[in-house]
């Protein structure tokens, strides 16, 4: 896949930016990672079903606000005390098995198209840093913004310090532009959820991906593009079957999560010589 828009006369540099939970993968990120959470000592069985729970409800009917604030609410309290340096190894270290299984075939395709079109790609997405930095990595992202918990010697404090959903992913990526000279005029914005209106109304080229009923509703009033995107494809079927912009993404996958899985392999180990136990 890719997007057929022809950029108007150059003016400033261009983004895509990707919401991440159902557009470029096919379920939650946070909630993905619950069960290698659950191995290690972090969740119990009541709360793995609690986040399962939470996930059928997401894949059923897409989160509203109110759904999305007690997701948030729950999580945040579930994370209070954890360790950061170990969500982060578990991460990196499952990263592959969890990720790459979920990741639209339509979209690989495209975020590698618009790399190869010179665009930078962004990630932003409502769920934490430690898990969207490592996916957005791995995807061969350039930049990402997530949400933040605020940290207490190296342990989260219970509290968000940014939460990257509804106005906020638009003020982030107004941000992003400043930073970067991004015009946004010129870019574009993906997403699958109502709440992603304000982001996508901030870009020149929004584009619908699988919408729920209300943004489905603005993008046919607006004329914005609708795309659907279905097919989660695991990595060796990419390799054989699929585009050579997809081949390229999903290589980056690969690389990406074998080089975070050997760094927080070499992180750990040296933590433990220091004497550093996991949380039970």
């Amino acid at each position: 896949m890719t997007d057929a828009t022809v950029d108007p006369t150059p003016s400033g540099r261009i983004a895509a930016f990707f919401d991440l939970d159902k557009t470029v993968i096919a379920k939650s990120s946070a909630l993905a990672f619950s069960k290698p959470f659950f191995a290690q000592g972090l969740l119990n069985r009541r709360a793995v079903l609690k986040s399962s729970y939470a996930q059928f409800l997401f894949m059923l009917s897409g989160a509203d606000h109110d759904q999305v604030e007690r997701m948030r609410a729950h999580i945040a309290a579930m994370c209070t005390g954890w360790d950061v340096e170990q969500i982060k190894a578990i991460v990196a270290e499952t990263l592959h098995d969890i990720v790459d299984p979920l990741v639209f075939a339509e979209a690989a395709d495209l975020i590698a198209d618009h790399r190869l079109r010179g665009h930078d790609v962004i990630i932003v997405s409502a769920s934490g840093e430690e898990v969207v930095t490592p996916i957005a990595t791995a995807l061969g992202a350039t930049h990402s913004t997530a949400s933040r918990m605020r940290i207490e010697d190296g342990r989260y404090a219970g509290e968000l310090e940014f939460y990257c959903y509804g106005e906020a992913k638009a003020e982030a990526i107004q941000a992003l532009a400043l930073q970067y000279g991004y015009d946004l005029a010129r870019c574009y914005a993906y997403s699958d959820s109502s709440t992603d209106i304000p982001m996508l109304r901030a870009v020149g080229h929004p584009r619908a991906v699988n919408p729920d009923r209300v943004l489905r509703r603005e993008a046919v009033e607006n004329d914005w593009p609708i795309l659907t995107f279905i097919r989660p494809v695991p990595l060796l079927h990419r390799f054989t079957t699929t585009s050579p912009a997809v081949v390229a993404a999903t290589a980056a996958i690969t690389a990406g999560a074998a080089a975070a899985g050997a760094a927080a392999y070499l992180a750990l180990r040296r933590r433990h010589r220091r004497g550093f136990t996991p949380r039970g």
